[in-house]
């Protein structure tokens, strides 16, 4: 298994920045992305991840931002456990019929 280093987040968004700023400089973004990915010492698929997250983020790529995503991801965690809570309370709600037309009438 490979080594993950994990990058601060100033690190990317520095690192974001220059692909931004130099790209003008360079031929084209992936260029741009080679040169500064060499001398941050990441990867340059790592830092195109990197530019593609931000620049959904910022409007400029479709797709999902990283704050919806994070809400989204929150909201379906609060689904299943209400789906849990809902099917115990059924469960305990025909246990409890049950057992009402179990007793004896007096």
């Amino acid at each position: 298994m490979k080594n993950q280093i994990s990058y601060s987040p100033e690190v990317r968004e520095r690192a974001v920045r220059l692909v931004f700023e130099q790209q003008k400089e360079h031929g084209s973004q992936w260029s741009a992305i080679k040169s500064i990915a060499s001398k941050i010492g990441c990867t340059a698929e790592t830092l195109r991840t990197w530019v593609r997250r931000a620049e959904t983020d910022q409007g400029i790529r479709g797709g999902m931002s990283t704050a919806d995503r994070e809400r989204l991801k929150e909201l379906e965690r609060e689904n299943r456990e209400l789906k849990r809570a809902n099917e115990i309370l059924r469960k305990a709600s025909a246990y409890f019929a049950q057992a009402e037309l179990d007793r004896r009438p007096k």
